[in-house]
């Protein structure tokens, strides 16, 4: 695109019901043009076809642009233990985008910056993902766990071990002058 090539407007129409802090960063219409949808990232998440509601940058897992298609992994909550929520992967939603803009970018962008700490460890049976993310709004850091497959998720042992994992990283990430 050149230096005075703007990208027209989002239609009225496909304007998803943002927040009133919320802007609209990209968008991309999905599938092949006949009625399939429109993607919206904003500053708040990630508006898909077909759902009601925004996708926080926090809740996505996965994002990876195949240069037509974007897949997205969303976070499906499986147990809340106080000071981390355990996640597993949700089904993956994959978009065709024909005319992507700046929309692959910005997902990328904002998925990556989410991300305050990431780390794989082994546990009892298996091994997991502590990461913490940024959510907008929110103070501090909103800690979660994913385990991989086949790890035995509700054993004590490895609910013990996650507890202690995720708070040695919480005190390694807390902020010095507190």
């Amino acid at each position: 695109m050149g230096l005075f090539h703007r990208r027209p407007k989002l239609p009225p129409a496909d304007r998803p019901p943002l927040a009133p802090d919320e802007r609209v960063l990209a968008w991309a219409a999905a599938g092949n043009g006949e009625g399939d949808g429109v993607l919206v990232a904003s500053n708040l998440g990630l508006w898909l076809p077909g759902r009601g509601h925004r996708l926080g940058w926090h809740d996505l897992i996965k994002a990876v642009w195949s240069g037509r298609e974007l897949t997205v992994t969303p976070a499906a909550q499986h147990a809340d233990r106080g000071d981390y929520l355990v996640v597993a992967d949700a089904p993956a939603e994959t978009y065709l985008l024909l005319d992507p803009g700046d929309l692959p970018h910005q997902v990328r962008a904002r998925v990556t910056r989410s991300v305050a700490y990431t780390q794989h460890h082994p546990v009892p049976g298996g091994s997991g993902r502590i990461a913490a993310r940024r959510v907008p709004g929110v103070d501090g850091l909103t800690w979660t766990v994913r385990y991989d497959p086949g790890t035995p998720v509700d054993d004590a042992e490895v609910v013990a071990e996650t507890d202690r994992l995720v708070a040695a990283a919480r005190a390694a990430t807390a902020p010095a002058d507190v």
